[in-house]
């Protein structure tokens, strides 16, 4: 029996064992030489990290058991993991902000170089079409251009001010020369347009010809304008979305994330991707812009389509010179019976003094209508010779590779492999936010409803706050005026007009408040004017 025992112990140290516990490994398998390695690399000072593994117990957000961090040095990761994620949404991103500011860019350079030419092609043809007529009212032309050229830039007043004045001044400068046997008088041509403007539309010198530029013009303005606040809009609250600070529950999931490991000594060890595809889609979802994306981009390509179509810029731009010159050739050739009217409703004109009359100018220099032939050879050009249809068709294209962006974002940032583990080693063991292991709890993405069930983040930290909210709403009131412009109206104005109906006062007229910088959905509106 003794040397049965003898023969035991002999034996006895060569059979394994059941091993230490789970604390005794951390003590034994685990040191912070890699992490202060790693954090020694990053500008930390060694001084503030322990040599070795100590209590955990004054940690506020990784698992309170044996450390490599101290108080300061868990609250240093806290801000640069915040930093590193928040950099990774925004580097995702920047294509989006990039391919939005370029097409804002090259659809404003197309829709001013369009006003330019269609002005220049005036310029051209209107002296050899009306000579004098043209050469001593040059301003007349150009301001009509420029005010053009205000609205679009949202620093003008509104297009019908713009045009009704337009065809008032050129009345009152066409209708003397067609009578220069008169004299006529600032209160005569104050009552001939009141006559020309009168609510009955009987007069009408210029025939159809202002009612139909307005049509045109007035629809392809307010297209194109909306259309290019959109664009901005968009580039400008997709760029701010993608700086988004992080709600301190968000910091806390992202420290746990990707700075708890260096904490616990396995710097090495990946964070598992379902851990960090809860925290994404909880910090970005709740802050990102779905589901207002998709009605966005599709308002801003059927406005894109109009543009290109019905409410062409091009062909609205064009149209100016010819629907002017239309309505002088309808003056000419009626004002017998234009003059007969106006005589009878205003009286007789003083008569001019025999050696002041002028002969009426050569029928020739008024009679001689721009052609449609003219008018096509001068047909404008759009920058860098790029036209409107290839535009609307490179921006379809590239829009549609970000209809998914928002819902995609959580992926893509967790295919970054600091802050996640490949896909390739999915079967590995990973940091489940509380160890090595495999992270079982269920990945929550999808609408924003449902990350109240999301296991990394509670109600309060998933849910949009006060800015996501307003750029939300932004990127809403900017696909309204989107939607209504593509069907022709100009909801800026009637937005206008509605609030100063409820202040009671439309003195100064409407057209002055137009001229106000565009408010943010979220900005109080001006103060009533008095009346």
């Amino acid at each position: 029996m003794y040397a049965l025992r003898s023969l035991l112990l002999l034996l006895l140290p060569l059979c394994p064992g059941p091993g230490p516990g789970p604390g005794i490994e951390a003590k034994v398998t685990r040191s912070c030489t890699e992490t202060r390695q790693i954090l020694g690399a990053r500008g930390y000072s060694l001084s503030l990290l322990p040599p070795a593994l100590i209590s955990g117990e004054h940690l506020r957000i990784c698992p309170q058991e044996y450390t490599c961090c101290s108080s300061e040095i868990e609250q240093k990761l806290t801000w640069e993991t915040e930093a590193t994620f928040r950099g990774l949404v925004e580097e995702s991103g920047s294509f989006l902000v990039h391919t939005l500011a370029a097409r804002h860019r090259r659809f404003d350079e197309v829709f001013r170089e369009v006003l330019s030419s269609a002005e220049h092609s005036l310029s051209l043809l209107f002296p050899r079409s009306f000579g004098r007529l043209y050469a001593q009212h040059t301003s007349l032309f150009s301001g009509l251009f420029s005010r053009l050229r205000d609205y679009y830039e949202r620093s003008g007043e509104g297009l019908d001010d713009a045009l009704v004045d337009f065809w008032a001044q050129l009345l009152e400068k066409m209708f003397p020369l067609l009578h220069p046997q008169y004299i006529f008088s600032t209160d005569y041509l104050f009552c001939l347009t009141r006559l020309a403007s009168s609510a009955d539309d009987s007069l009408k010198p210029f025939g159809d010809s202002p009612r139909r530029l307005r049509l045109q013009i007035t629809r392809a303005l307010v297209a194109a304008r909306a259309f290019i606040q959109g664009l901005e809009t968009g580039r400008d609250v997709v760029s701010e979305t993608l700086k988004m600070p992080l709600s301190e529950g968000c910091k806390r999931a992202v420290m746990r994330l990707t700075g708890c490991p260096l904490c616990r000594g396995v710097p090495s060890l990946p964070p598992c991707r379902g851990f960090c595809l809860n925290v994404a889609h909880g910090c970005i979802g709740s802050q990102g812009l779905d589901p207002d994306w998709g009605a966005y981009l599709d308002g801003l390509l059927f406005l894109a389509e109009k543009i290109q179509g019905p409410f062409s810029f091009e062909l609205a731009a064009q149209s100016v010179g010819v629907k002017i010159a239309e309505g002088l050739m309808h003056l000419q050739e009626n004002s017998v019976g234009l003059s007969a009217q106006v005589f009878q409703e205003c009286g007789s004109p003083q008569p001019a003094p025999a050696r002041a009359r002028r002969a009426p100018a050569p029928r020739e220099e008024v009679g001689r209508l721009w052609s449609a032939a003219a008018a096509e050879e001068e047909r404008p050009t759009t920058a860098a010779g790029a036209s409107l249809p290839r535009l609307v068709w490179e921006l379809r294209e590239r829009l549609g590779r970000v209809r998914g962006f928002w819902a995609g974002l959580p992926l893509t940032v967790c295919g970054d492999p600091r802050v996640a583990a490949d896909l390739s080693q999915e079967a590995a063991p990973c940091w489940t936010g509380a160890g090595r292991g495999r992270y079982l709890s269920p990945v929550v993405g999808g609408p924003q409803a449902g990350q109240i069930d999301n296991p990394e983040l509670d109600a309060e930290a998933s849910s949009p706050d006060l800015q996501t909210r307003r750029r939300r709403l932004q990127l809403r009131a900017a696909t309204s005026r989107m939607k209504a412009a593509a069907l022709g109206r100009d909801l800026e104005l009637e937005d206008w007009v509605l609030f100063l109906a409820a202040c009671g006062s439309f003195s100064p007229p409407v057209s002055r408040y137009l001229s106000l910088p565009s408010l943010s959905v979220c900005d109080p509106p001006p103060p009533c004017r008095g009346r």
